[in-house]
């Protein structure tokens, strides 16, 4: 088995029975906040060709930086199979299909699937109803000779079924941030710098406690972190190890991985490590000591990369929505709805929440339901976003303003006491089908199983079958995570499967389902 890095989490995964093409990602993401980093818009032609030919495609997840939609439009084939990861909505399949993709191969989570002769994958699924189409996952390929783990940012608790599938010899696995706190928040230098010295180790523990548990032959350091070229945000590109930034790149995981007697692989666009029964060789696109001068040197590397690119990004920036005269109006109508499906979940917010378009001030009332213009009410969490940058989501109706927005780091923030995950879970969930999931979680999740458990709750409706209205797993509310899937009911939330005639369950033999043919 032979992976080529192609930059960031993307990989070229090659083996004599087929090749896997993993979250290629070339056109910079976050409105044209992040670019790979080391770039890879110099790849040679011929891996160029490879990765325009693989015979599948596996694309993690829905993150912009994952999933390149203006590349995936104009690079790969149409019918190329796409390895699809058994998340709890079809909201990537309908994704790619609106691309033009049309061949898919279903997986179930954490289950070996061979999809050509000789050659296996098991997809893990990490789900969260708010972050993508049903959370993130891993992906583990085995040839049958070798076993790769591209764990990429998916940050699943079960190691051990990880390893499962048998010995690993490489590990892919991010280490750096990928998120915009603390950087974009109003606070004094000196407490923001303590917080992203914490973000930093928390981040590079967790992945050591992955690397420990897989316990590969070898780790190579994937997705992250990205490069900054944008004037207004290179700063946070970590250079000389002061910067307020949660960016480190991997020299500085590749230290830790060798205190603890780890053998890493320094990779950049165009590495190739091949899997060998005695050894892991590694080869690079250029000598050894330009690799090491893109880290050595890192800010004369910037620089070049950032003129390079300057003209596209100031295409780029023309090409944002500039002021409407209804953008307050177009999200009362849009997140009004939305709102009313979620009493729970606003509960827990609790406040309002200031959004200041620019000069547009606009208020989320949560207890109330409410979106309206800010007239001086009082709030807890305040976003200073560009209004250009609002106009462009709102006009693309964008469901995930995480991916869509927020990870562009182009926005401050404020807020009084301690962070609150349902201000952004409702941020992530700006449609009907991921708001009805993210309010059916937060009932579930607050409240005590056995109160569920006893609520007399008449049986639903799903497709053309009655069936009782949680699932006997955890509770989980099917009218949100039920699913027909063939002759099996599937509650989407951990994947339990029931025969869809009889109710037997197929996961846990002594709890069935209720279910009947709707009259």
């Amino acid at each position: 088995m032979r992976a080529t890095s192609i930059g960031h989490a993307g990989m070229l995964i090659e083996t004599d029975a087929g090749s896997i093409l993993c979250d290629p990602w070339f056109v910079p993401a976050f409105f044209g906040s992040w670019f790979v980093f080391p770039r890879n818009d110099q790849l040679s032609d011929d891996l160029r060709d490879r990765i325009e030919h693989a015979d599948f495609l596996y694309i993690s997840h829905l993150h912009g930086d994952h999933h390149d939609e203006p590349w995936l439009r104009e690079h790969l084939r149409r019918d190329i199979p796409i390895l699809l990861p058994g998340f709890p909505t079809r909201e990537q399949q309908r994704t790619l299909q609106a691309l033009g993709f049309t061949e898919f191969i279903r997986t179930v989570d954490t289950e070996e699937l061979e999809i050509a002769p000789g050659l296996t994958v098991a997809i893990h699924v990490e789900t969260s109803i708010t972050d993508g189409p049903g959370g993130d996952s891993a992906l583990v390929v085995s040839d049958g000779t070798s076993i790769l783990v591209n764990q990429n940012d998916c940050r699943t608790n079960d190691l051990a079924q990880l390893r499962a599938h048998g010995p690993v010899d490489l590990h892919w696995l991010q280490f750096s941030g990928a998120i915009w706190y603390p950087m974009v928040y109003e606070m004094p230098d000196a407490d923001k710098r303590v917080l992203c010295e914490a973000k930093v180790d928390a981040q590079f523990a967790r992945a050591m406690r992955y690397v420990e548990n897989i316990d590969a032959r070898s780790v190579v350091p994937s997705a992250g972190p990205p490069a900054f070229l944008d004037d207004d945000l290179f700063t946070l590109n970590m250079i000389d190890g002061d910067e307020l930034s949660i960016f480190p790149d991997q020299t500085a995981f590749l230290a830790r991985l060798a205190a603890v007697g780890r053998p890493g692989v320094m990779n950049v666009p165009g590495t190739t490590i091949e899997i060998g029964p005695d050894a892991i060789d590694v080869v690079h696109p250029m000598p050894v000591a330009d690799v090491e001068a893109i880290f050595a040197d890192k800010r004369s590397y910037l620089t070049q990369y950032q003129a390079d690119w300057k003209p596209w990004l100031d295409d780029l920036k023309a090409s944002w929505n500039p002021p409407s005269t209804d953008l307050l109006a177009t999200l009362q109508e849009w997140w009004g709805p939305l709102l009313d499906m979620a009493p729970t979940l606003r509960s827990q917010i609790g406040a309002n929440v200031l959004l200041r378009a620019g000069d547009l001030p606009i208020l989320i009332d949560f207890p109330a339901g409410e979106v309206r213009l800010h007239n001086g009410e009082d709030y807890s969490f305040r976003f200073d976003i560009p209004r250009e940058l609002v106009e462009t989501v709102t006009a693309a109706r964008a469901v995930d303003w995480s991916n869509s927005l927020l990870l562009s780091c182009r926005f401050t923030a404020w807020r009084v006491g301690e962070f609150n995950e349902y201000v952004y879970n409702f941020l992530k969930s700006l449609s009907r089908e991921r708001m009805r999931r993210a309010e059916a979680e937060v009932v579930r999740k607050l409240t005590p199983p056995d109160e569920l458990a006893s609520l007399d709750e008449p049986d639903i409706r799903i497709g053309d079958y009655m069936v009782q209205r949680r699932c006997p797993h955890r509770n989980a509310d099917l009218a949100a995570f039920g699913e027909i899937d063939g002759c099996e009911f599937v509650c989407t939330l951990h994947g339990w499967r029931f025969d869809l005639e009889t109710g037997r369950n197929k996961t846990a033999s002594d709890q069935p389902l209720r279910i009947r043919p709707a009259d």
